[in-house]
């Protein structure tokens, strides 16, 4: 075949079945980072939970049509429970801000995440349970507009008890020691860069998005699943991007693929011809793109070299919708990854209100809303539990609201964990993002990651 065009998807048949199942990953063992559309056919999502053991693979498999699997796993743990939350009263404000991203590479992700966070504080507000949240929004930029180098020590000054973000990887790790000097409580959404389970962190640093250990590994077992033998990778050369690929490598790799090319580029690159003839020189099958919104430059590039659209893979920095950005049919048939389960209609309406009411406009994309949202909710309930708005004191409970420990009462809105927490009840909190139990590392030990197609208005469709 030419160099400059994909060989279409092999059947699973003949690469032989490739599993896609739910496995014990071994997160806590490392230390201690478009339109959610229902076409009704079949689940495709995966959940997993972790036990801190060897991982495992139990044997299900989930055939092309998307059924889903599901792994098992013992309640996480192994901090230290402080027990029993005092019963009674409250009379605490809670100053949230977050360093989200209104400019720079991943600014496609900032109304959703904001919308999530707007809705939180609307949600503590109403409830009216002796917790006020203050919010401010904050734009992180990226690492080339350094806006979070402005934003972090503006909410820090202002006394600010908890920071939520950053959504990129790279751009968290930037700010999370002036953070964590500071003595505040830092969550980050959507980070899911691997090192941050032992970032030296006293702590202070959670967040709601698993680690790349798990999208890694259920992206590598769906290209496998479909049928490639030879994978090539366009991956950006940063903290969320070198993670990503080499979990997806290894996955592939103990799939009996092969990557036969992996290339990277840098942060502000605004060309990817080298990279993209290196990779089509390998012959590759189909290609991996980790990337954030230089997406939009490369897509034209590989429709321009001939590539097969359809045999592309997104990942959650560029899986969105994009049916005002290229001609329709551009994308059909490709497929990506993102975490989260599907939002459920009642979520859904009152995130699209809480945006309108602010910016005017409807949501494009849903990426993350959930987990910003579950973000707040948990810290003012931890800052319940522990009747405090102070850092360290409101981490220390962090993993008991989650239900990582202490065994609490299972809880899925704020207004009635709050109610509990004032009678003295310890409380398990599961919100729109999944169960999220967090283990002592601050990562959550279950989660949900959603697998889309795209249709023929280049617009997603999730599996299930």
């Amino acid at each position: 075949m030419s160099s400059s065009t994909l060989r279409p998807r092999k059947s699973v048949t003949a690469r032989g079945i490739a599993v896609l199942a739910a496995s014990t990953l071994i997160l806590a063992a490392c230390g201690g980072d478009g339109d959610e559309g229902d076409d009704g056919d079949g689940a495709a999502e995966e959940t997993t939970e972790d036990d801190g053991g060897e991982a495992t693979d139990d044997g299900s498999e989930a055939t092309d049509d998307g059924s889903e699997s599901t792994g098992g796993g013992e309640e996480a743990g192994g901090g230290t429970d402080p027990g029993a939350p005092e019963a009674g009263d409250r009379d605490l404000v809670l100053k949230v801000g977050t360093v989200l991203p209104q400019t720079g590479a991943l600014a496609f992700l900032g109304p959703p995440e904001e919308a999530g966070a707007l809705l939180a504080a609307k949600h503590i507000n109403e409830a009216d349970a002796g917790i006020t949240v203050e919010l401010t929004l904050g734009d992180s930029g990226d690492p080339d507009n350094r806006a979070y180098a402005t934003t972090v020590p503006q909410l820090l000054n202002a006394g600010t008890n908890v920071i939520v973000g950053a959504a990129s990887s790279g751009v968290s790790k930037l700010f999370i020691d002036e953070v964590v000097a500071a003595e505040t409580l830092m969550i980050s959404p959507a980070n899911t860069a691997p090192e941050f389970t032992t970032w030296p962190d006293n702590g202070l640093y959670w967040r709601t998005a698993p680690s790349d250990l798990l999208q890694g590994e259920v992206l590598g077992n769906l290209i496998a699943s479909d049928g490639v033998v030879n994978l090539g990778i366009l991956f950006l050369n940063d903290a969320y991007g070198t993670g990503l690929e080499a979990q997806l490598t290894e996955t592939f790799t103990a799939a009996n693929g092969t990557v036969v090319a992996s290339e990277s580029y840098n942060a502000g690159d605004t060309t990817f011809d080298a990279q993209i003839s290196s990779i089509l020189a390998a012959d590759p099958d189909a290609i991996a793109l980790i990337t954030f919104e230089e997406i939009k430059t490369i897509i034209p590039a590989l429709e321009s070299a001939g590539v097969d659209m359809s045999s592309l893979y997104f990942v959650d920095g560029n899986i969105a919708d994009y049916s005002a950005d290229f001609d329709p049919g551009t994308l059909e048939g490709s497929k990506g990854t993102q975490p989260g389960p599907a939002l459920d209609d009642t979520f859904l309406t009152d995130l699209n209100t809480v945006w309108q009411e602010h910016s005017g406009e409807e949501l494009a994309d849903l990426n993350y809303a959930g987990e910003t949202y579950d973000a707040i909710v948990l810290a003012a309930l931890a800052a319940l539990a522990g009747n405090s708005v102070e850092g360290p004191e409101m981490a220390s409970w962090m993993q008991q609201v989650s239900g990582g420990i202490g065994g609490g009462e299972k809880f899925d809105n704020f207004a009635d964990a709050a109610a509990a927490i004032a009678e003295g009840t310890v409380v398990d909190y599961d919100g729109p993002s999944g169960p999220i139990t967090f283990n002592e590392a601050g990562d959550p030990t279950e989660a949900t990651i959603g697998i889309f197609q795209y249709d023929e208005n280049n617009s997603l469709v999730r599996q299930n």
